[in-house]
């Protein structure tokens, strides 16, 4: 069995999440998916508009999705790949390169974004009244 993990914030669940849970899932057979918590976010100066336990359950019932844990800290990646026994990470290409050190444990897939939408986008669009249609 390939074992599958992504991190995130998971805030306004919207179509980009929706497209790398399906496409990491798509490389292995058990999906894993690390949600950043309230406290981890305050830390990174990130707001979210729901708390983590309502991200965790959204994140939990999608199809693709076999596992949901929480995300405490930027130093647990190595902890989790060997406490779950990953075989692959996956993140958005935005980070590219920077979770190369986790090749020494599991293969590191860098997956492309869906253009045109961010959780930051939905958030400007909703506070300037406008609609989001794309």
């Amino acid at each position: 069995m390939k074992r599958v993990i992504t991190y995130g914030t998971f805030d306004l669940f919207h179509i980009g999440h929706l497209n790398i849970l399906k496409r990491a899932r798509a490389l292995g057979d058990h999906l894993t998916v690390a949600i950043s918590t309230d406290e981890f976010n305050i830390g990174k100066h990130k707001q979210c508009v729901y708390p983590y336990s309502h991200r965790a359950q959204i994140v939990e019932a999608i199809k693709y999705v076999d596992e949901v844990i929480p995300e405490t800290r930027w130093e647990q990646k190595i902890e989790d790949v060997k406490n779950y026994s990953i075989d692959i990470f996956v993140i958005g290409h935005d980070w590219e390169g920077k979770f190369d050190f986790l090749k020494e444990y599991c293969e590191v897939v860098y997956l492309p974004r869906t253009e045109k939408i961010s959780t930051t986008e939905i958030k400007n669009t909703v506070q300037n009244g406008k609609s989001i249609s794309k």
